[in-house]
């Protein structure tokens, strides 16, 4: 699913030392802040090529007469832009106002007044370790909130920069960041690629010669991709419509009556009688789009539509609710409530027959236009797709028979996977024409969805499987969870046909490998130098430097078979060999940098840097190493030993990271729930699964976590996001029923 959920809320997060810089704000100021700043904020989002969302990002309104400043690269290249306000009101942009590549900012317009518009500040007066704030949208939840420090000011590829301590997401990009009198003082624009708890934000003062020399772009000459060729179509005034391989996509609210949007074909239909005829599908299901007839080019018009989950047939005369008459209004279980619906109309000279999937559903005789053009329609916010659009005397039915379908069924059940198919059953088919051909992808679309319903099924109960045994391995006093064996049910959980014993195995043909090079009376430090000869020099275990963020490297499997990994797993394997040689080592959590260290019964111990094949590291260089990769300060307790679980959490974590990167919440849901198997109370993880569960479709689950952080109030997280959550959990319950 490429659309995450969009939570409509101001969240605030309050994050804590052990991931994110504390807030030097208290509440009730964030919260006054936010009050004040909340309806500036907007939602910005782009359609890429294919017709879909491709781009989500932030902006701010800086006058009140539409004006709204963001990145340049939250608006993508030529791409229809909409902006939603904190209202729920929604615009398309009527112009680029000015833009500026380099510093990657941008100006857009819409067509609105008297917006709730925020000042501007001075960018050049900030200081180091000035509290701010930053609102955007990060993972698709509508204008959250985060606080945090300016850090520094800084060069990043060239462009003047502000490096905040405060964690950025996807989704921020373009919002605003505010100082404590609410003034707008840079635009979110980069994420550190080194750690979640930094970010970077264009100088506000780098937009205002923007202000003073704009230079707009009509939206019209701002687009460029999938025009629809005028020789064949004219789109009315609202709406958004263009092609893309042999379809009509279109989106947008139009101006008419019930935000409908038209868009006329220029072929003249025949004299009645004749019929008229498309394929469409759209989202929401509750919105409406279909075939519109004889108009005159203005708001009078003919519209045969699914809304609703139902079929209307309705008269319009005008452009307000009082020109407007819904003949007829029924239900049929011919319409489809996924995928494609085939509509017809059939124009008599003395009744109207409307079709959906070749089954008669209305029939009228309503005679109040006679005569106009044919073409489409779609009604508020519904995103439509039309193909095999048709106009003809007669158009014959597509849909296969009940006995066709029979008939397929039975001609194909035989049909060998893997071998060609027999002439006799392609000459059985053969007469059926068109309607064996679309029998034939019903079939197969059927077939595709049982086996797709199987899939599923068998990933649940391998999900069920893994929890269980990841209940079974940690459910137990941390220092007799078998670290190996958790690390393996990890990469378990996304690798249904892992083996794990035989990965227990390997590690065990390790040890076995350093014993034989060993004396009997080898000393504690000498079995600690075979070990590490024997991963880094012998075997050639590194650190990934050249794919760090890959899924494989935290795969405690994956790092045995191409002796590459984060630090973390190999930390994990280093301990793990070190104690079946009874060598005391234990996992050191830096922030940013796992590391492992010696503990000898007698003499100092050391720490080492497995990822950089074993090499000693220093206090001093694991104090540089901390600097390099956050902007934590220093703290003596980031040299405890690890527990078995933080380091499983941590693991559990850096997955959940690279999933919410790629935008996969099955896999962002799965790691949730291994973590809160090993933390049942933690808020902010349940607040993750039921928003997961929410995306995913899991309501229940959604709504169990939402009472009990509605129960438990935890600090993290204010009242007002969990009624919020749980509002939108009622919701799409209503829909769903």
């Amino acid at each position: 699913m490429k659309v995450w959920y969009s939570l409509f809320a101001v969240t605030v997060f309050v994050f804590s030392a052990a991931g994110f810089a504390e807030s030097p704000m208290t509440p009730p100021q964030v919260q006054d802040l936010v009050a004040r700043a909340k309806p500036s904020v907007v939602v910005i989002t782009f359609t890429g090529r294919d017709g879909d969302r491709q781009g989500l990002g932030s902006g701010v309104i800086i006058d009140g007469q539409g004006l709204i400043a963001t990145n340049l690269h939250v608006i993508g290249e030529a791409r229809p832009i909409r902006v939603q306000l904190a209202d729920g009101r929604s615009f398309d942009v009527v112009s680029v106002e000015a833009m500026e590549r380099h510093h990657d900012l941008a100006l857009l317009r819409i067509d609105a007044r008297d917006l709730p518009a925020l000042p501007l500040g001075d960018s050049d007066s900030l200081r180091e370790g000035e509290p701010v704030v930053a609102i955007g949208n990060p993972l698709g939840l509508e204008r959250s909130v985060v606080s945090g420090v300016l850090s520094g000011k800084r060069e990043v590829e060239g462009r003047p920069m502000l490096q905040l301590a405060m964690p950025i997401e996807r989704g921020n990009s373009g919002g605003p960041l505010l100082d404590l009198q609410g003034r707008v003082i840079g635009l979110i624009t980069l994420k550190s690629a080194k750690t979640e708890n930094l970010g970077f934000a264009a100088p506000i003062n780098q937009l205002k010669p923007l202000l003073t020399r704009p230079n707009p772009i009509p939206m019209e000459k701002w687009l460029t991709i999938g025009v629809l060729d005028p020789a064949e179509w004219t789109p009315l005034p609202g709406g958004r419509w263009r092609q893309r391989a042999g379809r009509i996509l279109a989106d947008g609210r139009g101006t008419g009556l019930g935000a409908r949007a038209l868009c006329l074909s220029t072929t003249s239909p025949p004299e009645p009688p004749f019929e008229v005829a498309v394929d469409v599908r759209f989202t929401p299901w509750e919105g409406a789009a279909g075939l519109v007839f004889h108009a005159d080019g203005g708001d009078r018009h003919y519209g045969f539509y699914p809304s609703h989950g139902e079929l209307r047939l309705s008269r319009f005369e005008g452009p307000d609710v009082y020109a407007w008459t819904v003949l007829q209004q029924v239900r049929s279980p011919s319409l489809r409530k996924e995928g494609w619906n085939s509509l017809k109309v059939r124009i008599e000279r003395e009744r109207i027959l409307c079709y959906v999937n070749d089954q008669l559903v209305i029939e009228s005789n309503d005679r109040g236009w006679t005569s106009g053009r044919v073409g489409l329609c779609k009604f508020r916010q519904t995103e439509a797709e039309f193909r095999r659009f048709r106009v003809a005397a007669e158009i014959p039915p597509r849909e296969p028979s009940s006995e066709l379908m029979e008939r397929v069924a039975e001609v194909t059940q035989p049909l060998k996977v893997g071998r060609p198919i027999p002439p006799a059953v392609v000459e059985t088919l053969l007469p059926e024409g068109a309607a064996g051909l679309e029998a034939l992808e019903r079939e197969a679309v059927r077939l595709e969805q049982r086996a797709a319903q199987l899939r599923r099924l068998a990933l649940a109960v391998h999900d069920r499987r893994v929890r269980a045994e990841w209940t079974r391995v940690t459910d137990a006093p941390d220092e007799q969870i078998d670290l190996v064996r958790g690390a393996l049910v990890i990469a378990w959980a996304d690798n249904p046909d892992l083996d794990i014993d035989a990965y227990m195995q390997e590690i065990d043909r390790i040890v076995r490998r350093v014993r034989q090079k060993l004396a009997p009376e080898a000393s504690e430090l000498e079995r600690l130098h075979a070990l590490k000869h024997d991963l880094f020099e012998e075997q050639g275990f590194h650190g990934s430097r050249h794919d760090y963020g890959h899924r494989s490297n935290s795969y405690l499997n994956e790092v045995l078979d191409d002796r590459e990994g984060l630090p973390i797993t190999l930390s994990v394997l280093f301990m793990e060999v070190a104690r079946k040689l009874n060598v005391p080592v234990v996992g050191i959590g830096l922030p940013g940098h796992f590391v492992v260290r010696y503990y000898p019964t007698s003499g100092p111990g050391a720490m080492f840097d497995v990822f950089d094949r074993g090499k000693e590291l220093s206090i001093e260089a694991a104090k540089a190493k901390v600097a390099a990769n956050t902007d934590l300060p220093w703290d003596d307790k980031y040299l405890e030993p690890a527990s078995r679980r933080a380091i499983l959490s941590r693991m559990l974590r850096n997955l959940f990271a690279e999933a919410r990167q790629a935008e996969e919440p099955d896999r962002m849901l799965r790691y949730i729930e291994l973590l809160l198997i090993l933390q049942p109370d933690s808020a902010l993880d349940r607040f993750y699964r039921s928003v997961l569960c929410l995306q995913t479709g899991q309501l229940e689950q959604a709504r169990a976590d939402a009472e009990w952080l509605l129960q438990h109030q935890p600090p993290e997280l204010s009242r007002e996001t969990i009624e919020d959550l749980a509002r939108e959990i009622s919701r799409a319950g209503q829909q769903a029923n």
